[in-house]
């Protein structure tokens, strides 16, 4: 990897990861409701399976979903459910607290992990960094696994600073009314970043 495309890498990865999105309002959302500690493993799966998904895209699985509409729709489907399904989560995090000392479980690192894959941003991400910073004559084996590795490292910091925002406004916790408007607000923000994900399927299912 030349030198100018390495440091323009570094400058995407840290653009993208720590610009808001559905794992930057859940990581919010876990450093309030959970505290930062607890949400370390969250954190982890997010960077850790966001570099996994750039270096396996770029291997292949890219060029798949390119080749397969209905592949591609099948996954962004799975994704908003998902999504919507994450936010409701969010929402009713707490609500138990009255009559539990826990109020829920963060999510883990396999989880987050895995959310990647359902994860329209995702994808868009991923998809753009294989195709900018790739081509036909210059990718390998090596050059994926070190955007990964690239994007794991960066994007760490990153994630973490919105779990750790979150974990700085536990104050809000003491208070029952304002910790469910607050999750409330979370909730609401993850599940309008799926609307253009729902506008984009009811595109393609309408043809």
């Amino acid at each position: 990897m030349e030198l100018a495309t390495f440091y323009s890498f570094l400058v995407y990865s840290l653009v993208t990861a720590i610009t808001p999105g559905p794992n930057n309002i859940m990581l919010t959302a876990s450093g309030l409701n959970f505290g930062f500690r607890r949400s370390i493993p969250h954190i982890l799966g997010v960077a850790m399976g966001f570099g996994v998904m750039v270096a396996v895209v770029g291997l292949g699985i890219g060029n798949l979903l390119k080749s397969s509409p209905a592949l591609f729709e099948t996954i962004r489907v799975l994704g908003i459910f998902y999504l919507l399904y994450l936010s409701w989560r969010i929402a009713t995090a707490g609500a138990s607290s009255s009559s539990s000392n826990t109020r829920g479980r963060p999510l883990g690192f396999v989880g987050a992990a895995l959310f990647q894959w359902v994860n329209p941003k995702s994808w868009i991400i991923t998809l753009s960094a294989v195709t900018s910073y790739t081509s036909n004559t210059n990718g390998s084996l090596t050059l994926f696994l070190t955007l990964g590795l690239i994007y794991t490292i960066v994007s760490l910091p990153a994630v973490s600073a919105w779990a750790y925002m979150g974990s700085r406004l536990q104050d809000l916790a003491a208070d029952a009314r304002r910790m469910r408007w607050f999750n409330w607000g979370m909730a609401l923000l993850l599940a309008s970043s799926v609307l253009p994900s729902i506008q984009a399927s009811l595109q393609y299912f309408s043809l």
